[in-house]
This record gives C-alpha cells, structure tokens and sequence, in this order.
C-alpha cells in the first residue's frame, strides 16, 4: 500500500510536570518555525490561562513543524500532539491517540515512571502504537537514568506489551537546554556529544510510521476535537484517514446515531507552528481543521456522499467522581464580592445565576469534553456532573467562575456500580515519594482511609517510594493533610485502578465547623473571642449569612456562634482597655481546598469573586431538627 512519506504524526505523553511542553517549544523554536525577531513564552502550548497558572496541560492542542532534514530532501512535515498528563483529563488523552501514528513517552531522569505514565502509556500500548522513549532532564542532580530506563522496561512488561512495542528507541534529553543525544550522558549533565534536537527528529522519522493508504479508497475523517472562532463558527479538528478533503467539497456527515447528512466544507484550514492557515486540499495521514458544519460532535465521521463509511467512534473511561452543581441559592446572590450592596444592580446585570445560563453552559462544555456526564436531579436548578477525578470538576467550576457564573457545589461523592448484587466503588494506584522521617505519618494517614499498601522501595537518597491501592473516597481531602503531615515535602499522585467493593465508612475529617448564626458584617471584636474555638476563614469586614461557615471548630462537632457581635460602647473605664488584642490571620481556603474542607451537610457557594463554604440548611432551628430526628433513628 501506498506510504506518505513527507508526514509524521506523533503524541508526546507523560507524566504531569515532565516536560512535555517544554519539549514541544525547543522543537518549534529548531525547526525554525518563528522568525527571529519574534518574541516566544515559555510553554507556548499552554494557552490556557488555567494552564499557565498552574502549571500543567489541560487541553490536548496539536502543532506542526517543517524538519528539514540533515542529509537534505524535501521538508517533511512533523504533527505533535501535546497531551494532559493528569490522568482526570485522561479524555484529552485518549483524543490525541487517536490522531497519531506512534507516541514519544517521556520520562524524568529522576522521579522515574509514575502513576500517569503508566496510565498513558497503556492507552498507548492498547492503541498498538510504536513508542520512542525520551529520558528528559538528565541534567537533574539526582537523575539515575540506568535505573530509570530499567524501571520503564519493567512497566512495559507489567503492561504486557509485545516484542515489537518493547524494542524501543531511547534518546537521553535536556529540553530545557533544547538538547538531545542517543548516547548516555553521565548522571546529572546535559548530553556532551550534541548541541540541538538533531538526533530526536531523526529517531522520530526512523521509528514513527508514515501515514498508510489505500488510493482508490474514498473519503474518511474522523474528528477528534472541536474549537470555535468568532468569524468561522464551530471548527472540527480531524484526521484524515483515507481520500482527499477539499475546500468548498460536499461531504457526508456521519452522526453519532448513525444518520447522514450532506455538508458543505466552507474553509479548510492547515497548522502551521501555532497558528491555523487556509489550505486547498488535505489528504491522508493529515491532521486538519474544517468549518461549516455547526453541530459537528467530536467522535463522528466525514465521509464520501456516494460511498460513506463510518469510522469507529472514540470511547473514553467511565467517570468515577461526581458533583452537583446548581444556581446559587445564598442569600447573596448577585452581589459583589464583600456582599454589600452598593453596586448590586450593576452586578446582577454580568452575572450568570439563571438555572437556564447553567445547564446552557453545562450543555456547551459536553460537546467538547467527552470524559464528562451532565445528569438531572430532582431539582430543576441543580444536576449531577460527573467526571474522571476531583481536579477535572474543580477545572470546570473556575473556568465557569471566572466567565461570570453563580454557582453552589456539593460535595464531591463516588461513582458506583452493582456488580453481581454488591455496590462496587473506584479505587485509586497512590504513588507517594516522601522523606524517610514522614514514612509513619503518611502510614498512619492511609490506614485512616482504608489504603492498602502494595509496594514501598527505597532508593538509598533519603526518599522512600510507597504504592497503596486506596478507595477514591478516600483521596477525597486527603491532599491538604498529606502537605501538612510531610511538611509540604511529599509528593502524590494517583491513578484510576478499577472497581473494588464497597470499603465501608470512612471518617476523614475529625473536626466539625464554625457556623455563623445570624446575618451581619464580621467584627474584630467578635474574632478575637471566638479565635481561641478553632481556625477562622474570614477577615473582619466581610458580610456572613445565617448558616455560612466561618471556620473549624477544634471539636468534632459543629457549633453556632456570632461572630458579627461589636464591642458594647460604655462611660465605665474597663479594666483591659488598654489591652491591644492581636487576630490570628485567618486562613483563606482555594477553590480545591474547600472541595476537601467540605461535608455531606455542606456545600460551596462559588461566585467570580469569592469562594464561600455553607451548610445545604442554612436556617439554625431547622438543621437541629434534623440533627435530632437522625439520632433518633
């Protein structure tokens, strides 16, 4: 069969925070894809403001380079798709497989294979993909690269890869540098025997396969991601995989529910570098962008109008956390963000608190988003989202926050599933690499949470590397105690493993809250008395409502306190006048941080201002009712 031979399509995948984007601005910036003049950002693929902000690849986002290669010939154009490496945007990841013809996996030259490198190098290796192995950040003083590209084998044989996927290339980079070599470097140098990513382009064209095809086969793209522009509408990212597609062609769109539509192609465009260029004509083996279809969904086909043949539609992993997410019902609805009400006409104008703009944007975010699920509640102003992990729906909630929305969040609960008449909840794989000192404390944590301990090694550097398999449940606020117990030096992550059945209850947060018992602005009167009752979360100022939560309280149970009461004014000189009280600085919780801090009983009311923890009753007398009628049974 037929081969194009000036194309390559590859996927860069690994573990979060190893380099990918890092690698992917050395390769644009060598493959002469900016002019020199021209001034570049670091990790140009994250768009994103989230991205940037955090540090991580949320969206999968592919770009194209024209190597020029060493022993001259015709440039031949190199696709990379940059990948998520967070296992809950695992949908994006699953997305950018199906784009490509083999995957670069990367690998820190120090911290090894961890749980998101298995992860997408399964889907990898199931997708019968060929793998180039990069060991990046080989100038790391604590880089072990013999014993890394043995753990990789290792992985690769836990995952039962064949002996064609297990011969893999291996190139030794630093792309910070933008330097890569085929030949080992000693422990903590930058490769001595290359100056650029020469050697990495040319491991790419020997190993990655060019595009195949069948010449007299008609028409078939498949389209694997979808954006939008303001002047072209809904644009559908896709691939090429038989035929040719051309500008102003009509074709057949085949939906998901398997009916057929003919479509005109208004504009065809092609990337070049980071940005999107008109093309004439796209052809096999060609990731290309398409306008003029303005219900295209993501999975479904382009196909010739006399002979249309579908492709296979994209599947993603079940989800295995969910939220509700309703309008918000505070009694500060639309109004600023201290709550007072000077400009609360100006405000409801911008915001978004109808259950009507909700579900509309909730609707908008599926279509690009396949790991996601929308589902009806009992309420009209309120339904449960279900998505791959706890990071995924935090994501969604403050990109809807910053574009204006109103919102309150329930806490974040388990999928689970009846499996031969039991209830069967999702686990999680725990990677945990701390200090040797934190090893009882992080022990002792995981037992609290059912964690069960599958692996520990220790590399002889201080640090010890344990594994437990541990219920979803039980990750759920588990972060911000395990910073706390390691002393902020520990690091985690962890990945889906499955089903299991039901671990039983679990108790993970011991201390109850500080509800606020009436409406009213905060005083540092008031602040100071109740300081010594637990950690506070607001400042004095701040408007609180009835059944707002204002703090932990350092029992178990919740308590009810005032904290809007002003110091009596009197003509009696009091004994402590003259005592200047001093307020401990309260503790501002993030957007994540209050997803964890959360109970049953209580949910977040999230606006683009603040972030506020409440009780789902907010009436004192009422929650007591409750309170009582449980205990009785």
């Amino acid at each position: 069969m037929p081969t194009r031979n000036d194309i390559r399509n590859v996927a860069i995948v690994a573990h979060v925070d190893h380099g990918k984007t890092t690698l992917v601005d050395a390769m644009l910036k060598q493959a002469g894809a900016f002019a020199a003049h021209q001034h570049l950002d670091d990790r140009m693929m994250d768009s994103n403001d989230l991205e940037r902000e955090k540090g991580i690849t949320i969206l999968a986002k592919n770009t194209a380079v024209k190597y020029h290669p060493k022993g001259g010939g015709e440039p031949i154009t190199i696709n990379i798709i940059d990948t998520p490496g967070h296992a809950d945007f695992g949908g994006e990841v699953e997305r950018g497989l199906s784009m490509v013809d083999a995957v670069v996996l990367l690998v820190d030259a120090s911290e090894g294979p961890l749980p998101q490198t298995r992860f997408v190098l399964r889907k990898a290796l199931q997708a019968k993909l060929p793998v180039i192995l990069c060991i990046n950040k080989t100038d790391r003083p604590d880089s072990r690269i013999d014993e890394v590209v043995n753990e990789t084998y290792d992985l690769f044989l836990d995952l039962d890869a064949d002996e064609d996927q297990i011969e893999f290339p291996i190139v030794y980079a630093c792309a910070r540098d933008g330097i890569a070599s085929l030949t080992k470097p000693e422990n903590g140098t930058v490769p001595a025997d290359s100056d650029s990513l020469e050697p990495f382009f040319s491991t790419i064209l020997d190993s990655v396969p060019a595009p195949v095809y069948d010449e007299d086969a008609p028409l078939q793209a498949h389209v694997t991601n979808l954006d939008a522009d303001n002047f072209l509408g809904r644009i559908a990212l896709l691939r090429v995989e038989q035929g040719y597609l051309k500008k102003g062609q009509t074709v057949a769109w085949i939906k998901r529910d398997g009916s057929i539509q003919n479509v005109r192609i208004s504009e065809l465009l092609m990337t070049e570098a980071l940005t999107r260029k008109p093309a004439e004509q796209a052809g096999p083996g060609d990731i290309c962008a398409v306008a003029g279809i303005s219900e295209i969904m993501i999975g479904e086909t382009l196909a010739d109008p006399e002979n249309p043949i579908a492709l296979p539609l994209i599947t993603v992993d079940e989800p295995a956390i969910s939220m509700t997410i309703g309008t918000n019902t505070s009694p500060l609805v639309g109004r600023g963000g201290s709550g007072k009400g000077a400009d609360a006409k100006s405000a409801v104008k911008d915001r978004k608190v109808t259950a009507r703009q909700v579900k509309d944007r909730l609707d908008r975010e599926l279509i690009g988003n396949v790991s996601l699920r929308v589902l009806d509640t009992e309420r009209p102003d309120a339904w449960e989202v279900q998505g791959r992990g706890e990071l995924a729906l935090a994501i969604l909630i403050e990109t809807m926050r910053r574009e204006g929305f109103e919102l309150t969040v329930g806490k974040p609960q388990v999928v689970t599933k009846e499996v031969n008449g039991k209830t069967h909840e999702p686990v999680e794989r725990l990677t945990v690499d701390v200090p040797e000192e934190h090893m009882g404390a992080v022990t002792q944590l995981m037992g609290v949470r059912k964690g069960r301990m599958d692996n520990m090694s220790n590399h002889g550097s201080g640090w010890v590397r344990m594994e437990f398999v541990v219920p979803s449940r039980g990750l759920i606020g588990f972060r911000t105690e395990f910073l706390t117990s390691t002393r902020g030096t520990g690091i985690a992550h962890s990945i889906h493993e499955g089903h299991e059945p039901w671990f039983g209850t679990l108790t993970t947060r011991n201390n109850g809250s500080l509800v606020a018992d009436r409406a009213g602005v905060v005083t540092a009167f008031a602040m100071t008395n109740l300081q010594e009752r637990g950690v506070l979360f607001c400042d004095p100022g701040t408007e609180v409502y009835e059944g707002m939560i204002v703090g932990e309280n350092s029992r178990a149970d919740d308590m009810d306190v005032n904290i809007t009461k002003e110091k009596k004014l009197t003509n009696m000189r009091s004994s402590n006048a003259d005592v200047a009280e001093s307020i401990v600085p309260p503790r501002k919780l993030s957007l994540e941080q209050s997803l964890e801090f959360c109970r049953e009983d209580e949910c977040i009311e999230v606006t683009p201002e603040t972030v506020r923890i409440r009780k789902v009753v907010l009436d004192q007398k009422d929650r007591g009712r409750t309170a009582s009628r449980a205990k009785k049974g």
